[in-house]
């Protein structure tokens, strides 16, 4: 049988070995009161998309912190092309938003308006400042931390922080390695390109997934009893597992649904937040991996199951 014609361009994310290797994010300023990207009302703009996890995490944050009317959003079409993600009128998607801020059609050019010579993957979140027509960030570990911590005065939500001083230490540890084994595992397992780092991904995940399950069986979240950036980096992979990252990842050593039920209990605390059901779009979420992501699914049939009811009541 002859070998599968290997991925190009967009499609290629697995190195000659077989290994998914993550981009590191190239926009990586900060937003401070000392800086050069001071806090600011109206000034930020974000992009995102309602498909990915990363993108989802700064649009829960922001949801949490109250910010909505202060850092506007532009949604993504879930479907990603050859020329990376576009924008759709709402009308011919539900959930998207245009380009608001500069009217660009791609992602492509949000970049490229900011550095024309760029020449890495055209990733969301990206965070915009609208004064200096530039990108400020597009790492998202960051971007929820700029939320977190320097809107306060115009937050709805003010003195509440998902990254407290006194766990700091905590957290540190657990994005390690929750990172690694989970969020950044998943795909390591669904983009690797051989037998051999597929299964070591695997495993890592599902070793990952024990451990947090055994944290869970005795904490309300994974740093006690206090929501933190922790769970929100963590939740925006578990909702999206059991739909996707279990079939088209081939992550299929157990779901949220059957095998985790502490996890399972956990996600629908985080659901049940205000405004953290309005971030959760799971059409966008299956349309973008099953459709998109053609070496893996060139049919682009789409499942039908959404994963567990994160609505149904709370077991505690």
């Amino acid at each position: 049988m002859a070998a599968p014609a290997a991925p190009t361009g967009i499609y290629k994310w697995a190195s000659e070995t077989g290994e998914f290797k993550r981009q590191v994010s190239s926009f990586r300023n900060e937003i401070s009161p000392d800086g050069p990207f001071p806090p600011e009302a109206n000034r930020y703009h974000l992009y995102v998309s309602l498909a990915c996890p990363w993108a989802h995490r700064t649009l829960i944050v922001r949801a949490l912190k109250g910010l909505e009317d202060i850092i506007s959003v532009s949604v993504v079409d879930p479907l990603m092309g050859p020329n990376g993600w576009h924008f759709s009128e709402a009308s011919e998607t539900p959930g998207a938003i245009p380009d608001i801020c500069n009217g660009f059609k791609y992602i492509r050019e949000v970049y490229f308006k900011a550095e024309p010579e760029y020449s890495g993957r055209f990733t969301v979140p990206v965070l915009w400042d609208k004064k200096n027509n530039t990108i400020v960030n597009n790492e998202s570990s960051e971007i929820i931390r700029f939320f977190n911590n320097q809107f306060d005065v115009w937050s709805s939500n003010p003195g509440v922080t998902y990254y407290p001083e006194n766990l700091r230490s905590q957290i540190d540890e657990l994005n390690t390695w929750i990172y690694d084994q989970i969020n950044n595992g998943v795909y390591k397992a669904g983009f690797a390109s051989k037998q051999e780092p597929y299964e070591a991904a695997y495993n890592l995940v599902f070793d990952g997934l024990a451990k947090v399950e055994a944290i869970l069986a005795k904490n309300k979240f994974l740093v006690g009893e206090t929501l933190t950036e922790a769970d929100v980096r963590l939740f925006t992979t578990i909702v999206r597992f059991d739909p996707v990252y279990h079939t088209h990842f081939k992550c299929t050593g157990g779901t949220i649904t059957h095998d985790f039920p502490n996890i399972l209990r956990w996600a629908r605390q985080i659901y049940q937040m205000p405004k953290v059901a309005a971030t959760v779009n799971m059409k966008h979420i299956k349309e973008h991996y099953y459709k998109s992501h053609l070496q893996i699914n060139p049919f682009q049939v789409v499942p039908v199951w959404n994963g567990p009811d994160l609505s149904l009541p709370v077991k505690q």
